[in-house]
């Protein structure tokens, strides 16, 4: 039988336990790369994908000397060439590099802040350590905050983002940190200017976090932000909408109106299925009939009210169209699969309930039965 793809395999596993030894052998005559390898390989299997980054960090612990300072410029000389400055837009880098980050936050974060977050600037050059700083922001708030406002007029621009992506309210995987949602906006408003798409993009993904608390917060920086001319139009609108993204979706009538979208448009809708019964493991194939003025923007989502066990119910809201009433009018359809036996959501036979909703506004919905899988 055929195993699926294992993310956590890919990114840790005896090869990639072995580039990091040799790179710390290069650096050390004294590092015992066949030692440390085996002494990964022994637990790593059997690990989920961060308690491996916790385990490398730790045999690592082991294998370097006791006191940070001693074990800094080890570090320092086993990291590989950071990654090209040139680009416009890159990823994280090699995840193989997270646990020298968690090596920083075990044998740092309570006695030597200032050199933990000198290596995280140097580490974050070949690998985001939007994880690892954020421990230094909880312990170390003023301290960190202070050396991320250097950080954010640095030339590298890894360190630009990490500023934003490590003060992130809702970062994927990464602890809380005691931040007001406002502490970070000085540190965004000189970020939000940036002429990368890797900066930029962490920036309105930052907004986005804090639009789930404080909807207004955002409005009222984007606004600050247009007023202030200082980041290409087009790259502004780019992040506008992409840190509007949320709002959107849940209907905010401010965030559609700053997106251009006029809530209030008189658009009305009519909605079929085009296709009875709907099974499991087939499609919802449905066709939606938009009619209002001339030439109005029209951003167009439909929300799916699924059947839960226990008679519950949950809603998702899907993107259907961004487009103009074109004399009026517009037509569009949509074929959307109801997978059977996915792993991140089951789907449960009865009633279920569809809508439209143009501008933010619910403006037709229907009902239909979802049955079970056809023979």
């Amino acid at each position: 039988m055929t195993s699926g793809f294992s993310l956590k395999d890919q990114l840790f596993n005896q090869k990639k336990t072995r580039y990091l030894a040799g790179l710390f052998a290069a650096a050390d005559p004294g590092f015992d790369p066949a030692r440390f390898e085996a002494d990964v390989m022994a637990e790593l299997p059997d690990l989920e994908l961060k308690q491996r980054i916790s385990l490398i960090a730790d045999v690592l612990s082991r294998h370097l000397p006791e006191d940070l300072e001693a074990a800094a410029p080890v570090l320092k000389r086993a990291l590989p060439p950071p990654l090209d400055p040139n680009l416009r837009d890159d990823d994280f880098g090699d995840f193989i590099f997270a646990p020298l980050g968690e090596f920083v936050v075990l044998r740092g974060l309570d006695t030597a802040p200032e050199l933990s977050l000198q290596l995280l600037s140097e580490i974050t050059q070949r690998f985001s350590m939007e994880w690892a700083i954020r421990p230094f922001l909880t312990r170390w708030t003023d301290q960190t905050l202070a050396e991320m406002q250097r950080w954010a007029s640095s030339d590298n621009y890894h360190l630009r983002r990490l500023v934003s992506e490590g003060t992130r309210p809702r970062l994927p995987w990464g602890q809380a940190v005691p931040l007001d949602l406002a502490q970070p906006l000085p540190l965004l408003d000189q970020l939000h200017a940036d002429s990368t798409r890797y900066v930029t993009r962490s920036v309105a993904n930052h907004l986005n976090d804090i639009s789930k608390k404080d909807p207004d917060l955002v409005l009222d920086q984007l606004r600050l932000w247009q007023q202030a001319g200082r980041q290409d139009p087009k790259e502004l609108v780019w992040m506008t909408a992409h840190a509007l993204r949320g709002l959107v979706k849940a209907g905010h009538a401010g965030a559609m109106q700053m997106l251009g979208y006029d809530p209030d448009a008189p658009v009305t809708a009519k909605l079929s299925v085009a296709d009875t019964p709907v099974h499991i493991g087939g499609a919802l194939q449905f066709d939606c009939a938009l009619d209002g003025p001339a030439d109005a923007p029209v951003l167009v989502d439909y929300r799916l009210h699924f059947q839960r066990p226990g008679g519950k119910t949950s809603a998702k809201v899907f993107k259907l169209k961004q487009t103009t009433l074109k004399a009026g009018r517009a037509r569009l359809s949509k074929r959307h699969p109801l997978k059977a036996g996915a792993s991140t959501f089951t789907l449960v036979t009865g009633t279920h309930h569809l809508e439209v909703l143009v501008n933010g506004v619910v403006r037709a919905s229907l009902s239909f039965e979802l049955l079970d899988q056809a023979d």
